[in-house]
């Protein structure tokens, strides 16, 4: 994730990673080779930042592929990420890419630094939820452009089984009796939704477009925010920064991401609760922000898509409780959840979200708001 400020105090292993981004700069973008570098705080599990001073340019250095992909083609997917996200107007410019090499052997993008601050909820809610309706309204490409995003002929079924592969550490994991009924629960009312006919509209997603993945800036007066409104309207505008997970999909599935409390208190500086009120808030802004078929289209499948969301998401927190403990791989390819990728204090502060995120009072807790807010957006009693 792409952060607005630096560590006040230098990591012992700042030195090697800069050195080794100035090397890769001097041979591959002579332009910025000069740039004071400033490494910024360590926040995400898959990147490291560095800010290239002066020049408006962040480098962002891959710690890992969590699509499973191999350095090169790695870089290749992130860069289509940027691409295919910038018309809509709320994401970083792509502005070059460092491949992997001896310096960087999982090379590096050089993308736009967004200056701003912190999302904070649920005053922005409605920006963050404008942003992610911007690249929804993109236009779908034909399949035979959408290489290399992932675009599944099924995505229901595709995410169906990424969920069971992370269920795969369920035992491992040492899950309470309950919360591992509950996940058994929620897996086969999936595979059920998975062999019903219909399907919600696919367009480009982020799927990973949680509130702490997003800056607010002041934005230009009289420019449009790719979705239609003027930011003569307003000051200010979301842009979500971190864009390695884009796929052709089911917009749904990122309004979940966005308004989950797994996904709202995640990271401390946007953390808030939501209250029910607020979700459903959040919902019809982005009806209103979307084109009105779509909008209509995708009603009735937000709270299943939800369900999905938080399934892969409860999933994933079993598989880094097991992965994490494991020792980092030499390869600069494929994925690597070893905590040795990160600093102390990110990986206490996963670890937390984790074993809050597994315990049974939070996984009842989101189960029941589910059933809520089924009854509140489509009238289900």
């Amino acid at each position: 994730m792409i952060q607005a400020q630096s560590l006040p105090i230098p990591r012992p292993s700042d030195a090697p990673l800069l050195t080794s981004l100035a090397l890769a700069l001097a041979a591959h973008n002579g332009a910025w080779a000069d740039a004071r570098l400033e490494r910024l705080k360590d926040k995400g599990l898959a990147h490291e930042h560095v800010r290239l001073c002066g020049t408006g340019v962040l480098a962002r250095i891959p710690k890992q592929s969590q699509m499973r992909l191999g350095a090169d083609a790695n870089l290749a997917y992130q860069s289509a990420c940027f691409e295919r996200a910038a018309p809509g107007g709320h994401t970083p410019r792509l502005l070059g890419v460092l491949p992997p090499s001896a310096n960087l052997p999982r090379g590096a993008l050089l993308v736009e630094e967004i200056v701003g601050r912190h999302a904070a909820l649920p005053a922005d809610q409605g920006l963050i939820v404008q942003a992610l309706a911007s690249i929804h309204g993109l236009p779908l490409p034909a399949a035979s452009q959408r290489h290399p995003l992932i675009d599944a002929p099924d995505p229901l079924r595709a995410l169906f089984d990424e969920i069971a592969d992370q269920s795969q550490h369920l035992p491992a994991a040492q899950l309470d009796s309950p919360v591992e009924a509950a996940i058994a629960q929620e897996i086969t009312s999936l595979q059920t939704a998975c062999t019903a006919a219909g399907r919600p509209p696919r367009q480009l997603i982020a799927f990973d477009g949680h509130p702490g993945n997003f800056i607010v800036r002041e934005r230009a007066q009289g420019l449009d925010d790719g979705v239609g409104n003027n930011a003569a309207r307003a000051g200010s505008e979301a842009v979500l920064v971190d864009l390695e997970k884009c796929r052709y999909s089911y917009p749904s599935l990122d309004l979940a991401h966005a308004t989950l409390y797994t996904s709202t208190t995640w990271d401390l500086d946007s953390y808030a609760v939501l209250s029910l009120a607020q979700v459903i808030d959040a919902y019809a802004t982005w009806a209103a922000s979307m084109d009105g078929t779509v909008a209509d289209a995708a009603r009735a499948w937000h709270v299943p898509l939800r369900r999905a969301m938080w399934l892969w998401s409860i999933t994933w927190c079993a598989k880094w409780r097991v992965v994490s403990a494991t020792q980092a791989p030499a390869s600069p390819d494929g994925e690597d959840w070893s905590a040795t990728r990160s600093g102390e204090a990110l990986i206490r502060h996963v670890r937390g979200r984790v074993d809050h995120y597994l315990s049974p009072a939070v996984v009842t807790q989101v189960r029941e708001e589910f059933d809520l807010l089924d009854a509140a957006l489509n009238g289900v009693a």
